[in-house]
């Protein structure tokens, strides 16, 4: 007998868990921010439309970075433009900048996310700034989009561990993130970056962040699983409070300035773990499958999600 057969996963609640999380689907711009093919804009819109119909309430659409940095994603005024925004569903785009802030507003977003380093060197490598000087280079931008009625998300990369530097202090990753928080923004996405963190640095963190009188209701987590930890990671950060979790469909993506993270959380796996927990999260499993299942074929590779090869295979 199968796994579809046998009708999984089996719910069985647990104490201390939220009702309901809120899944952050980055798979639209994290996820095929680093193919080396570019995927038509079609395919794009149709992925988003597909993710959109599956449930989730929040895609990430695209960024607007410079094609020079990211070809993948130089079809964003394009992408927006044939989007068909369905009613309860937000779409994001990532703003690097105030060139990305003017496009972002031309295009009729209302809701950013600007992308911050916890380290020095990741700092220098993606930013071309230093850990300091970042906040300077994103303070007219949240200014700017706060005052234009948009929500600003803040991601912090490199909470955790550092190929460069190594481990990460929660001192420096709490400071880091306080000063996102005094820029404006609504939430801050917490990153493993290279998917090194375990559950107890996850809740230390988290205790942390509590500590400086930041709770969980404004935090979010994304989680990497180079080591097989992402689930773990995620399940320690929802017995915490946390109630936001990134991820990917079909696990797509990395960071292509960190040559050591591989994918990300596969949404389809965030789910399963979820709806067997009994944990709210209005996305239909089996439509997200076939979606993910859907772009694999298109990129010609499998999903790297053990759910979507479950269930789809």
């Amino acid at each position: 007998m199968g796994v579809r057969e046998l009708g999984l996963p089996q719910r069985a609640a647990s104490e201390g868990l939220p009702a309901r999380v809120t899944i952050w689907e980055v798979g639209p711009r994290d996820g095929l921010q680093n193919e080396k093919s570019i995927v038509p804009v079609e395919v794009k819109l149709e992925f988003l439309d597909r993710l959109a119909a599956a449930g989730l309430t929040v895609l990430e659409a695209t960024s607007f970075v410079s094609p020079k940095w990211v070809p993948q994603l130089a079809d964003a005024e394009q992408l927006l433009d044939g989007l068909t925004r369905r009613p309860g569903v937000r779409y994001p785009v990532l703003v690097p900048n105030e060139r990305g802030l003017a496009r972002a507003l031309d295009a009729g977003c209302t809701d950013i996310a600007i992308f911050a380093s916890a380290t020095e060197t990741f700092a220098q490598r993606n930013l071309n700034s230093t850990l300091d000087k970042q906040f300077d280079m994103f303070t007219p931008v949240a200014a700017g989009a706060r005052q234009a009625g948009m929500d600003v998300r803040g991601y912090l990369s490199m909470c955790f561990g550092d190929p460069w530097e190594g481990p990460v202090g929660y001192e420096q990753v709490v400071t880091a993130g306080q000063r996102l928080f005094e820029l404006g923004c609504s939430q801050l996405s917490l990153g493993d970056t290279i998917g090194v963190a375990t559950a107890g640095q996850v809740e230390g963190l988290l205790a942390a962040f509590g500590a400086a009188g930041i709770g969980p209701e404004r935090l979010a987590v994304h989680f990497h699983d180079t080591y097989g930890q992402a689930l773990a990671n995620t399940l320690a950060a929802l017995r915490c409070g946390v109630s936001t979790v990134d991820s990917s469909a079909g696990g797509l993506g990395g960071c292509p300035y960190a040559e050591s993270a591989t994918g990300n959380l596969a949404t389809e796996d965030l789910v399963w773990l979820l709806d067997g927990l009994g944990v709210e999260t209005g996305v239909n499993l089996d439509e997200l499958v076939a979606t993910s299942a859907w772009m694999a074929e298109r990129l010609g590779r499998p999903s790297p999600s053990r759910v979507v090869n479950a269930l789809a295979g």
